[in-house]
């Protein structure tokens, strides 16, 4: 699963800079798949689709801080829990029940992100 961002943000940030894989961002901002991450020029997803990871997306939120669940892998292979839900005063960093995963998928996940670092 991803973790989520939920509407009783305060927007404070604690949460962006905490992000290994540079998942998070701000009310309103466009995010890259190559923010924070090895990935470079065009990705390939292995479903068919591909990418430019320097190709601006759109804000998944206007509102509050976000995070992109293509890019959070739950801090797995970094760190024993999420570090967005340590550090969040408000305990708004919860697991997005829409978004589910093992832990070996986590894995890859985090390898294929930064797979040319």
């Amino acid at each position: 699963m991803a973790i989520k961002i939920t509407d009783e943000c305060i927007n404070c940030g604690a949460c962006e800079p905490e992000c290994p894989n540079n998942a998070i961002y701000d009310a309103g901002a466009a995010w890259r798949f190559s923010d924070g991450t090895g990935l470079k020029g065009v990705i390939d997803f292995g479903d068919g689709n591909t990418l430019n990871a320097e190709e601006s997306q759109a804000a998944l939120s206007d509102d509050i801080y976000y995070i992109v669940p293509d890019k959070c892998t739950e801090c797995v292979g970094f760190h024993d829990e999420p570090q967005c839900a340590a550090v969040c005063p408000v305990d708004c960093c919860v697991d997005d029940e829409d978004v589910r995963e093992t832990e070996e998928e986590l894995l890859a996940k985090k390898d294929w992100l930064h797979m040319n670092e």
